[in-house]
């Protein structure tokens, strides 16, 4: 049997080679980086969620990923036809089976694999069940996709239909082998399900029955299950779908637009094509296996979303949950807290044009829900973590020259969410009582240690985050103030502007950190690496006042100011990457969970501290942040299961791989600069999509040699850590001689 799959796999592959010969030599002409995918980093995770080999087309809905704990476990409950939200939930479960009689126990078998046979290639997944002889192939297209299961000779053959959740839902049979369906999509409270359909063919003739065993022309109920079996035929069963949130009419329509007279591999060449589209817009130079290996996936990881779940020009909303015709295409899932750092700044580099739909998607959620999303989802608003951070990539992409966007009805948005939503964590929709104090006192009141919550409104385990609200609501009040400030809205631009300064209202002058005050307006006098409860959610989110001692991106001059000048606010940065944790690692992990990927009190593996190691470009020692940058690359980012420190989140951590691997990073979104690190290629050339090209070259950059002693841009001197982003998009290049020795003079700025 392993002998027939071998030669199943090699056929496919001089197939895709013979399809990219004759029809994608074009895309190829440059260095083809797909062989340095690895989606199985990270797949196991240090402490946290750990990645998923996500094998989909990029920014496209139909998604897959085997149900299973992680990559180390070697059993696989089912496949979804459908992943409908990152880490949010799936629907329509699929499995083959041989049991000679199937039970409800057939659905709750798990298979056994190799993982070494496992080929998860986002274009083609394909993979062995070793004890039950079967193999397995997925091939995404955007709204369609096709699984194929080849079983052994004189079995019996089945292929097990289940659910997610015990919803409504409903399979149906139609011609022996046209299948239906539809199962919820559930919400959180407060916000509706959304049906989803599945309109798809078999093959082969087949029946269909429920789960005990009655033959059925359809199967509904709460969580239906059913199976299909397969007496006569080819032991290859192929099952082709499509998906739609708007009606089983438009799943069927997805089918025929996508499927019609399309095999299984010219499907695979296809999203191959796609793949290598995107990998191949940037080519590297020098480095090693390992860290090219590294910086592709984390690439790779950059395209998984948001997702287009535009059909034929329209698509369901959950925002007032009606169908919409639009000719731009309508992106959801996006979780901004994490992706605004990075992967928003990124985008804007690489594709642009997409970049523009994906923020007029926000736009339009607005305008159908009455408030711009934090974490937009396929359902709604999954009103998550805190602050509006939707505010600062709308300003980021204004200042950054994206024109396809109506940003007058966004700075509407930003604007409402500023000054009438809740700032509450987790929470979307009017201001409390909470707030109205925020608008008068300047600060998020905290509660003494101890103290009950006297507002049954604020979330009871994330609690109120006093100090990361108002830290949060400053740099948020600052990036809408400063869009108010571009379209001449003087009035707004001086509201905003002074509340953007809310930040120094909790900056204790005697313990250097920002601490929470109460109501009255005293300091609660807590101990900043430790107090708070879990995650620190009393005062802050996920993590300590260490981590959120340098929460001011938007003003780092005044966080210099308050830290008392530049040699303090370096002695400062030092000590955070030494700073012990003072408990055992174990107990300090039990309470502060997402601070994984730990330097001292730096958490790597967490998305509020990517900026902070290129805060040395702000002192008198950029050296610091190329030796910080290398180091912490080197350490948490490996080309191996353990991979990635913290939770991805879809891109979100992948994207601070992508940029200091290139060697330079945006630390503050909203600002059009970027500050210079230590990149890990002697060369890295970035194809933009105005048909320029900005290039890095690293000259005898290595292990050793990762110290900047001198830059050019485009030719001249460049004696400063920061470029802009109009060097980088109107095409050029970044010229660095680097060195094994640190050149303390070189970028330092106003000492």
């Amino acid at each position: 049997m392993h002998k027939i799959i071998h030669k199943v796999f090699m056929k496919q592959k001089l197939l895709f080679i013979v399809c990219i010969v004759l029809g994608t030599a074009n895309v190829f002409a440059q260095k083809n980086n797909l062989s340095y995918l690895k989606p199985e980093i990270g797949g196991v995770g240090h402490l946290l969620v750990p990645t998923r080999p996500t094998i989909q087309l990029p920014y496209q809905s139909i998604r897959m990923t085997p149900s299973r704990r992680d990559y180390l476990d070697d059993q696989i409950s089912d496949f979804p036809l459908q992943v409908v939200s990152h880490r949010l939930g799936q629907v329509f479960s699929i499995m083959p089976s041989t049991d000679a009689v199937i039970s409800p126990n057939s659905w709750n078998e798990k298979y056994a694999y190799d993982q070494d046979l496992e080929d998860r290639s986002p274009w083609h997944y394909q993979n062995f069940f070793t004890e039950k002889n079967i193999s397995v192939d997925f091939v995404p297209g955007k709204k369609a996709a096709i699984f194929r299961f080849i079983f052994p000779k004189n079995v019996n053959k089945s292929l097990l239909l289940g659910a997610y959740n015990g919803s409504e839902s409903y399979w149906k049979l139609t011609n022996n082998n046209t299948l239906e369906g539809m199962q919820y999509f559930e919400a959180e409270d407060n916000l509706k399900p959304v049906k989803v359909y599945v309109y798809g063919t078999f093959s082969s003739k087949t029946k269909l029955y429920s789960a005990d065993n009655e033959q059925q022309d359809a199967v509904t109920g709460r969580g239906a299950k059913a199976y299909c079996n397969f007496v006569s035929g080819s032991d290859t069963v192929e099952f082709r779908y499509a998906i739609s949130y708007i009606s089983p009419q438009q799943a069927k329509q997805n089918f025929n637009d996508e499927l019609k007279n399309i095999s299984l591999n010219k499907l695979a060449a296809q999203g191959e094509e796609a793949w290598a589209k995107v990998m191949n817009q940037i080519q590297v130079e020098g480095g090693t296996v390992e860290q090219k290996e590294s910086f592709y996936t984390a690439l790779y990881r950059c395209y998984e979303r948001m997702v287009n779940i535009t059909e034929d020009g329209k698509y369901y909303s959950g925002y007032d949950n009606k169908i919409h015709e639009d000719k731009r295409p309508f992106y959801v899932d996006d979780w901004v807290w994490d992706t605004h750092h990075a992967l928003h700044p990124l985008r804007m580099i690489l594709q642009p044009t997409v970049e523009e739909d994906m923020l007029q998607s926000y736009v339009r959620m607005y305008e159908q829900s009455g408030w711009m999303p934090t974490f937009p989802v396929l359902y709604g608003d999954h009103a998550c973590m805190n602050g509006f951070n939707s505010s600062i990539v709308f300003l980021d992409a204004y200042r950054k020259g994206l024109k396809n966007i109506d940003y007058k009805s966004a700075y509407e948005g930003m604007l409402k969410n500023s000054l009438s939503a809740t700032k509450l964590p987790w929470k979307n929709g009017p201001a409390t009582t909470l707030d109205s104090f925020y608008y008068t006192h300047g600060y998020f009141p905290a509660l003494h240690p101890g103290e009950k919550e006297p507002y049954p409104f604020v979330q009871s385990f994330e609690r109120r985050q006093a100090v990361a609200v108002t830290l949060g609501a400053s740099y948020d009040d600052w990036a809408t103030g400063q869009l108010a400030k571009e379209f001449g809205k003087t009035d707004d631009y001086k509201l905003l502007d002074a509340r953007s300064n809310d930040y120094k209202n909790l900056w204790n002058t005697d313990k250097k950190f920002f601490l929470p005050k109460d109501s009255a307006g005293n300091w609660i006098m807590i101990d900043p690496k430790w107090d708070g409860g879990p995650g620190g959610r009393d005062y802050y989110d996920e993590n300590n006042g260490w981590t959120y001692l340098w929460q001011v991106q938007e003003n780092i001059p005044s966080l210099i100011d308050l830290m008392d000048g530049k040699q303090s606010f370096e002695q400062r940065l030092d000590q955070l990457f030494r700073e012990d944790l003072g408990r055992e690692k174990k107990l300090f992990w039990v309470k502060f969970t997402d601070a994984t990927g730990l330097v001292g009190q730096f958490s790597m593996g967490n998305e509020p501290s990517f900026f902070i190691p290129y805060l040395y470009d702000y002192s008198n020692a950029p050296w610091k942040t190329q030796e910080r940058i290398r180091i912490l690359l080197n350490t948490w980012f490996h080309n191996d299961i353990f991979g990635i420190p913290g939770d991805e989140d879809g891109g979100g951590m992948s994207a601070f791989v992508v940029f200091s691997s290139l060697g330079f990073y945006p630390v503050t979104p909203g600002k059009p600069v970027y500050a210079i690190g230590s990149p890990l290629f002697t060369k890295a050339s970035i194809r933009l999509q105005n048909g320029k090209t900005f290039t890095v070259i690293a000259h005898n950059s290595s292990k050793t040699n990762k110290y900047i002693q001198s830059a050019k841009l485009n030719g001249k001197p460049l004696n400063t850590p920061f470029f802009t982003h109009s060097d980088l998009i109107n095409g050029g290049t970044l010229e660095l001689e680097m060195g094994d020795r640190p050149n303390k003079s070189w970028g330092v700025v106003n000492k």
